[in-house]
C-alpha cells in the first residue's frame, strides 16, 4: 500500500486518485486559516514553486479539528489562501485527520510515521509528512517544524 492508493476530493470537489503524483516527491499538510502557523503558507508556497520543476508536490488538506481554527466552507479556503498568501499548489476539500472520522489518508499516513514519543495522533495544524517518489512514507514534521527548515530533506529526495 502506498499514498497513491487513495482518493480525495480537490477543493473544486472533483475527485483525484494521489495516483496522478506517481513519481512525485509529496508534502502533505493539514492546513488551517486562522492559525498561529497559518503563515507557513508562505514557506509551503515558497517549497511548491521552488522545486516543483523538480518533482515537488505540495499537498494541502484543510483541518477544522484543532481549535476551529478552519471554520469556513471550501470555497472561503480557497479564496483566503490564493488572496491572502497566493498559494498555487493542489488544495483539498476539509477532511478529519484524527479521531473515528479520521479520513483514511490520515489514517494510513500516521501508522507510517510516528509523532513524538510514538504517537499516531496529529497534535496540531501544520503537520507534515514526506512522501519519496515511490509512494512510501519517509518522515513526519511537528507544526514547529518550518517548511523552510525542510529544504535539505525534501533536496535529498528530489
Amino acid at each position: 500500500m502506498s499514498v497513491y492508493d487513495f482518493t480525495m476530493v480537490r477543493n473544486d470537489g472533483k475527485e483525484e486518485s494521489l495516483s496522478v503524483y506517481r513519481g512525485k516527491v509529496l508534502l502533505i499538510v493539514n492546513v488551517a486559516s486562522r492559525c498561529g502557523f497559518t503563515k507557513q503558507y508562505e514557506g509551503l508556497e515558497a517549497l511548491w514553486r521552488d522545486y516543483r520543476d523538480r518533482g515537488l508536490v505540495v499537498l494541502g488538506f484543510p483541518c477544522n479539528q484543532f481549535g476551529g481554527q478552519e471554520p469556513g466552507s471550501d470555497a472561503e479556503i480557497l479564496n483566503f489562501c490564493s488572496l491572502t498568501y497566493n498559494v498555487t499548489f493542489p488544495l483539498f476539500s476539509k477532511i478529519a485527520v484524527n479521531g473515528k472520522k479520521a479520513h483514511p489518508l490520515y489514517q494510513y499516513l500516521k501508522a507510517q510515521a510516528k509523532g513524538a514519543l510514538g504517537m499516531e495522533a496529529i497534535k496540531w495544524n501544520f503537520t507534515k509528512f514526506l512522501i519519496d517518489r515511490e509512494g512510501k512514507v519517509v518522515d513526519r514534521f511537528a507544526s514547529a517544524d518550518t517548511p523552510e527548515s525542510l529544504r535539505p530533506r525534501i533536496e535529498a529526495l528530489l
